[in-house]
């Protein structure tokens, strides 16, 4: 799945469409130290954190998309860290688990 498809599942939007991606997998994590260390490159991760640090690690863990969950928006500093680094960021209300899940049956990776 491409990150601009993760745009067109029910309950999410585009915050930084940043650069097209194929997400390979899904990581739910809030702790930055803990994402930083073991969010798989490829990823869309799945957080509540939109501060300028979570576009760090997103950035130095490779992932492919940044996916703010219950509502989280990014505050200004990181909109426009994400959008320098080219990062897709995309809004949801839906807990992180359930955003996760949502796009590994979207994405198929599920089957695997």
């Amino acid at each position: 799945m491409e990150t601009a498809e993760l745009a067109r599942l029910e309950g999410f939007e585009t915050a930084v469409q940043g650069q097209a991606r194929v997400v390979e997998s899904v990581y739910c994590a809030d702790l930055l130290s803990w994402a930083m260390g073991r969010a798989p490159a490829g990823c869309a991760w799945c957080t509540v954190m939109g501060n300028v640090n979570a576009v760090a690690v997103a950035s130095l863990a490779d992932v492919a998309a940044l996916v703010l969950c219950e509502g989280a928006r990014l505050d200004e500093e990181a909109h426009s860290r994400a959008e320098a680094e080219g990062i897709p960021v995309f809004l949801t209300h839906l807990p992180a688990f359930e955003a996760g899940l949502h796009i590994a049956r979207a994405a198929g990776l599920l089957e695997r």
